[in-house]
């Protein structure tokens, strides 16, 4: 599951200059940029409507993007339809919707497998994500649809894992789980990186993605505001200014 090294220097994934929208006229993201190193978890930021999730949506093709320009692994992505985003080595998870419910675990996964196109070393990685996710391997006949929140989600983030993709996108993986699950999803995402893949993560959960991640991106009216160190933005007052105008958002 290792990314492929490619151009721009070693960055996994660039945006820059990206206006997008689901209509016309109608911009939510404003010239939106950002930087992904490849193995590198960066987790972007930001208040209600600033723009995480359509820029999560424009980089896997599922909003129009009116200029800028989006490139993993140095191919360029604007323009390239949705449904070809597996096999370019980008995969999506989105924050609902992100399970077929009917069936069970294992089928699921198979479905995630059968993305890429071949059934070459499905039992392989089968067995991979099962020791990755044990819960799952338990629960490999259950319906995804009777598991908990943090299960589904485990479920969600390992049939993404079976297309064998170089950069994972997670869009707030840790909504609407416990606390003790949103600790295991974050533990888990920390050991999809060091599997070697790049990760990209939405999370409003500030404190919790950060302690994860190498860096980050806040958002703010659909532009990139501030970046830097994941540390040090934990301890960025202007932060906590964006989230709800509170230093306190982010405890």
């Amino acid at each position: 599951m290792s990314p492929v090294a490619g151009g721009d220097g070693g960055k996994a994934l660039v945006v820059r200059d990206v206006v997008a929208g689901y209509v016309p006229e109608l911009d939510i993201l404003r010239g939106a940029s950002l930087e992904v190193r490849d193995r590198e978890i960066v987790t972007v930021l930001g208040p209600n409507g600033a723009g995480k999730s359509t820029l999560m949506k424009a980089i896997a093709g599922l909003v129009p993007v009116r200029s800028g320009s989006i490139r993993m692994f140095g191919d360029e992505l604007v323009g390239v339809p949705a449904h070809r985003m597996v096999s370019r080595g980008l995969a999506f998870v989105p924050q609902t919707g992100n399970v077929f419910p009917r069936l069970s675990v294992q089928e699921n996964l198979e479905i995630g497998a059968a993305a890429r196109g071949v059934r070459e070393g499905l039992d392989e990685d089968l067995g991979r994500m099962y020791a990755l996710f044990p819960r799952l391997g338990e629960r490999r006949r259950q319906a995804a649809g009777t598991l908990s929140g943090g299960e589904r989600q485990m479920v969600a983030v390992a049939r993404a894992l079976m297309s064998r993709p170089r950069v994972l996108m997670l869009d707030e993986p840790s909504a609407g789980l416990s606390p003790l699950f949103v600790g295991i999803v974050f533990s888990k995402v920390r050991e999809v990186r060091d599997l070697g893949l790049t990760v990209l993560v939405v999370e409003q959960n500030a404190r919790a993605a950060l302690a994860i991640s190498d860096r980050g991106y806040v958002l703010a009216e659909g532009r990139d505001r501030i970046e830097g160190e994941a540390r040090a933005l934990l301890e960025n007052p202007e932060v906590g200014a964006l989230y709800l105008g509170a230093r306190r958002a982010l405890a």
